[in-house]
């Protein structure tokens, strides 16, 4: 068994798991949703590996460094109360640049399923925006966009599945997506 690959949750930061300020630099500007802890926990216990992806373009763009980038991560970490996120993976690159991991390309989810042997066939992507639910079909997964980013209209959405939140995306992972 020791071949076996694992399922995960891929899911964006900004707007699906904490409320999104543009080019977050400021752990006092983190503010993770109530939910968000509790959801982790039940997907972490039908074991799924939680892997967050997260475009972070603002350290590209010279916003903010990755040190400031990492105190907020570590916030965003110190709100969730416990060590629920298995991996991330931040991509820094600017739009329109030539990137493999800016989303919507399917870098960071196929670095992540490589590096924590992850079965792509039984796993999804979480996220607010349109690029994230690219991102996961890019990557051959399923999509789930939630509403709670920027862009709450979802009319034009690609995604498998349309949640309010990422509570209520959770339960259509457990319910819909993998079958208790």
């Amino acid at each position: 068994m020791a071949n076996e690959k694992t399922r995960a949750v891929f899911f964006d930061r900004d707007g699906t798991i904490m409320h999104d300020v543009n080019y977050c630099s400021d752990p006092k500007d983190v503010h993770v949703f109530p939910f968000v802890a509790d959801s982790l926990r039940k997907l972490k216990a039908r074991a799924f590996k939680l892997i967050m992806v997260t475009n972070q373009s603002g350290i590209g763009r010279g916003y903010f460094t990755w040190e400031q980038y990492e105190r907020v991560h570590a916030e965003v970490l110190r709100q969730l109360g416990e060590p629920l996120i298995d991996a991330t993976y931040v991509c820094p690159d600017v739009p329109g640049s030539d990137s493999k991991c800016r989303k919507p390309a399917p870098g960071m989810i196929l670095q992540g399923a490589r590096e924590h042997a992850v079965d792509l066939s039984r796993s999804i992507m979480v996220g607010d925006k349109e690029i994230d639910v690219h991102c996961g079909h890019n990557a051959g997964i399923k999509a789930i966009r939630v509403r709670t980013g920027f862009e709450t209209n979802t009319a034009d959405s690609s995604a498998d599945w349309i949640a309010q939140d990422f509570a209520e995306a959770t339960e259509i992972i457990l319910t819909k997506f993998v079958p208790a």
